[in-house]
């Protein structure tokens, strides 16, 4: 049986193979930031991403990669948009990201939070269910809100005594 696709769906199997910059192991579909991938009548690609949170730093450097890898498929036309509503969530993370995630060593996030009306300002410690991506262990410590990247927070497991990044819950 021969299956066909159209220049879309090339375009869009391209474009979800792009790597996250500062999460090399998940791709921009797995991240979930890779929102459209349209061609119109002229071959013109536009490929819509959301970034993980405002002033995202990785933003231009994916729109770079998908420029470049859409173009060595064979798509000259290339054009890359911001997507901001809805605002991208952790939950849009894949299972597959997730099981990346762990197996790089970083714990995954859990269930975002929802509101329903502004966003209460906290000035406490924020308080997360996070479980050490190598040991399994929930005995851990936050050691610095601010992790790799301003998306994760770096914690320590108290039983394996290893470091690690938690992508924060968004």
């Amino acid at each position: 049986m021969t299956v066909l696709t159209t220049r879309a769906d090339d375009a869009r199997a391209v474009a979800a193979e792009v790597t996250d910059p500062e999460l090399p192991m998940l791709t921009l579909a797995d991240l979930g930031v890779l929102r459209d991938v349209t061609v119109d009548d002229t071959g013109a690609v536009e490929v819509a991403i959301t970034p993980t949170y405002s002033g995202c730093p990785a933003m231009a450097t994916m729109r770079d990669d998908l420029v470049r890898s859409l173009n060595e498929a064979g798509f000259s036309d290339v054009r890359v948009k911001v997507a901001l509503e809805p605002a991208w969530t952790t939950d849009w993370i894949s299972a597959q990201g997730r099981a990346a995630l762990a197996e790089a060593g970083i714990s995954a996030p859990g269930t975002a939070p929802t509101h329903s009306g502004p966003v209460p300002l906290t000035l406490g410690p924020v308080r997360r269910h996070v479980t050490c991506p190598r040991c399994g262990s929930a005995d851990v410590d936050l050691t610095s809100e601010f992790g790799s990247t301003a998306c994760k927070a770096l914690y320590r497991c108290l039983s394996c005594l290893e470091p690690f990044d938690h992508v924060k819950e968004i």
